[in-house]
């Protein structure tokens, strides 16, 4: 086993106060209880990269029950492999065991015949911990008692290289758990990292393993992988490795139908707007993205079902049923979720219809924004009337009486029959 390289204070430049606060309250309690206890992983490559840290996570060699017996405020999680949430209101440190040699017979480890690790529950040293981490900038572990950088897989000289590889030998590594794969992805795409070449080498062919892996761990893997600010350049890598269509198999098909550019322009499109209101610290709900990536297989379907006879609101309610019953197969979105979707796609139709009553009702519909920014992105990319789309983006910013004399304008006789009605009742 190789000795590890301590990188002391003056060679990483990692600072205290860019440290949350209860991060070091576990790592000091934890301490003070006897166990060893260091910041691992992400959190330690983002300090390096200067970036802010989404989470803190920390290694100990303190067993989960024994961590529980130092904090009043933990819970212990996990199958697979059991963790410690240390709670702080809604914060959560989370505090994982030295991971040991999963190459030795042990009853709290189980592995399926094709390679995947179901149970994990082995403990062991820091030494030992090092070699289960995916990646080698993930391994990096931080001690606050000596502000030291504790580097064991040559991961600082990775992360100065700006080069992402896998620990150990690739292929065994994506067959215990073919997820590494979206994350070696994820993580490319983050750090604007290039894949080492033996990490990058196994993917395609493997590939199909990611059918294997339960499809509401595949649902969470999505949210990480395209609501995290990198999604244009996600999306790219994931088609460049024939991932994507192991995730959104519909979404694929679709996009290598010839002659199909405006459905690829209408995914890009709203990639790039995804990521651009992420990096400026705006919400993005998971409905809309995903109304994204499945629209051009809904149009098809819709299109399919007309053609064979179907009313337009029949084809249309079959067609979004079938395309999202094939995709719960593959990732299981909820049915909030999903029930979204649905209205986000079908309220598409109802823009075109401009009577005084079916526009307020259409604007007071909670899915009226989300439904207008689909609009609005099918108009810039040439699948809906631009002028239709100008039209609503004026008119819901107008104040009431100028709103009613756009309608009376665009409905004249309908307008005067409403104004007659009071006086007759009258």
């Amino acid at each position: 086993m190789p000795l590890a390289k301590i990188y002391p204070a003056s060679e990483h430049g990692i600072l205290r106060k860019k440290i949350n606060k209860n991060a070091l309250s576990v790592l000091s309690q934890l301490n003070n209880a006897g166990y060893q206890a260091y910041l691992v992983g992400g959190c330690v490559r983002d300090l390096l990269l200067d970036r802010e840290p989404k989470d803190f996570d920390i290694a100990t060699n303190a067993q989960p029950e024994q961590v529980k017996s130092v904090f009043r405020n933990c819970r212990l999680i996990g199958r697979r492999f059991r963790l410690a949430h240390i709670l702080y209101g809604r914060e959560i440190i989370e505090v994982a065991t030295f991971r040991g040699n999963s190459d030795q017979e042990n009853k709290n480890q189980k592995t399926h015949e094709d390679g995947r690790l179901l149970r994990d529950n082995v403990y062991g040293t820091l030494e030992e911990d090092v070699w289960r981490r995916d990646f080698t900038v993930n391994a990096l572990y931080f001690d606050i008692n000596t502000f030291s950088v504790i580097d064991y897989t040559d991961g600082m000289n990775a992360i100065k290289a700006g080069l992402l590889e896998l620990i150990g030998d690739p292929e065994t590594r994506y067959r215990e758990d073919p997820v590494r794969m979206l994350r070696a992805i994820r993580f490319a795409a983050k750090l604007n990292f290039q894949l080492h070449p033996k990490t990058e080498h196994p993917i395609k062919e493997l590939a199909s393993l990611l059918g294997s892996i339960p499809n509401a761990r595949l649902y969470d893997e999505v949210l990480k992988l395209f609501l995290s600010g990198n999604a244009l350049a996600t999306f790219q890598k994931l088609r460049q490795y024939g991932l994507l269509a192991f995730l959104f198999p519909q979404t694929e098909e679709c996009l290598k139908i010839e002659n199909n550019s405006r459905s690829y322009d209408f995914l890009i499109k709203a990639l790039e707007n995804s990521d651009k209101r992420v990096n400026a610290g705006k919400s993005i709900t998971p409905y809309f993205l995903l109304s994204v990536f499945l629209w051009e297989a809904v149009q098809i379907s819709y299109q399919a079902k007309l053609e064979a006879g179907e009313s337009d609101y029949f084809a249309l309610q079959y067609a979004t049923h079938e395309v999202l019953k094939a995709q719960v197969k593959t990732t299981s979105i909820p049915r909030r979720v999903t029930q979204s979707m649905r209205e986000v796609w079908v309220l598409q139709s109802r823009f075109e219809q401009r009577s005084p009553s079916k526009v307020y009702r259409l604007l007071n519909h909670l899915r009226f924004r989300a439904a207008y920014d689909f609009l609005v992105l099918r108009a810039e990319t040439g699948s809906a009337d631009m002028e239709l789309a100008h039209w609503w983006t004026t008119f819901q910013i107008l104040d009431a009486e100028k709103q009613e004399q756009v309608l009376t304008q665009l409905n004249p006789t309908r307008r005067t029959q409403r104004r007659r009605t009071p006086k007759k009742n009258s």
